[in-house]
């Protein structure tokens, strides 16, 4: 059985649309012109247990309100889910128990507060042990690199320590399920790299099931197979990550650089691909998948070459292409 299960999941909002000035002001307290906003429209996926999947979007596709309804915090407009068997608007103690969400922009420690004395807080609503509460800090902050932080005032902290904290609160019990929305926003590219080294450690030995939201494509790259992309609160693509790149962008990015004191780079290379930059001893050329053999052999043949490069468009430019051409 999949450890999250959605089925038809929708999610609507009606709101009130003010008219301009003073008018519609006035009109609007005899009338109220209302509007319904589709957050999440009929989504249909399943993951199973020990998968991370990244779950992608522009904003406002629906990503955080789906995490939400998955965790409980809001009721769905139609359709149903259920992770690890559960409802979950249901809030069944049980389920609250064996699943975690993290908002990055939220946060869950007390801010005035030492960090440790926060997470003993959580250690006692959750009744952890206080053997397995002290075992488990030691292990989670000594793998995020803050063993000397447990103790200063949250509101001390840097960001990306503070993030970390957060983290080790949302891992505290030991979840079997981990809704991730942006953890890395706004941290710097050491801090980045450190969480998501911890979340690809933390998955493959826990094997806790994570559904990740991230619009650092870099996370998404560095932890995820498989992802689902949503827009308009419908899913566009779901599948590996690999697979986008094969269905969406039928090119690949071939860069030559000729040899120092030889010729110089043609003034004609249409015949080989788009070219979309250039100087005397270097061009970088959009080149046909199918082609890419072939037009890099004569390449070789017929100029001077000291380098050539193959590279798969970077995949922050698939999902922007994918998202602006749609």
């Amino acid at each position: 059985m999949s450890v999250i299960e959605v089925s038809q999941l929708s999610k609507s909002y009606r709101t009130y649309r003010k008219q301009p000035g003073l008018r519609g002001a006035v009109r609007g307290l005899f009338r109220r012109e209302m509007e319904e906003t589709q957050a999440v429209d009929h989504l249909d996926f399943r993951v199973e247990e020990g998968e991370l999947v990244g779950f992608l979007g522009p904003n406002g596709a629906g990503k955080t309100t789906t995490l939400k309804m998955l965790a409980g915090l809001l009721y769905p407009t139609a359709g149903g889910a259920r992770v690890l068997g559960y409802v979950p608007w249901e809030r069944a103690d049980g389920y609250r128990r064996q699943f975690a969400l993290l908002l990055g922009q939220k946060n869950q420690l007390w801010w005035d507060l030492p960090s440790r004395e926060s997470l003993e807080l959580n250690a006692e609503i959750y009744g952890i042990p206080r053997a397995d509460f002290e075992s488990t800090v030691a292990e989670l902050s000594a793998l995020l690199g803050v063993e000397s932080k447990l103790n200063v005032m949250v509101r001390e902290l840097s960001l990306g320590e503070r993030m970390k904290m957060e983290l080790i609160a949302a891992l505290l019990h030991r979840p079997r399920v981990l809704f991730l929305d942006e953890p890395t926003i706004g941290l710097d590219v050491v801090s980045q790299k450190t969480v998501r080294e911890f979340l690809k450690h933390h998955n493959a030995t826990q094997r806790t099931t994570i559904l990740l939201t991230s619009h650092y494509m870099a996370d998404i790259q560095e932890l995820c197979d498989r992802v689902i992309i949503i827009d308009h609160g419908r899913i566009f693509f779901d599948g590996r990550l690999a697979e986008i790149l094969d269905r969406f962008v039928d090119f690949k990015l071939v860069t030559i650089r000729l040899e120092a004191g030889g010729a110089a780079v043609p003034a004609e290379l249409s015949a080989y691909g788009e070219v979309v930059e250039r100087n005397e001893l270097m061009v970088r050329m959009r080149v046909k998948r199918r082609r890419v053999i072939p037009v890099c052999k004569a390449l070789l043949d017929e100029l001077p070459v000291s380098d050539i490069d193959i590279q798969e468009v970077p995949i922050e430019e698939v999902i922007r292409r994918l998202f602006t051409e749609k």
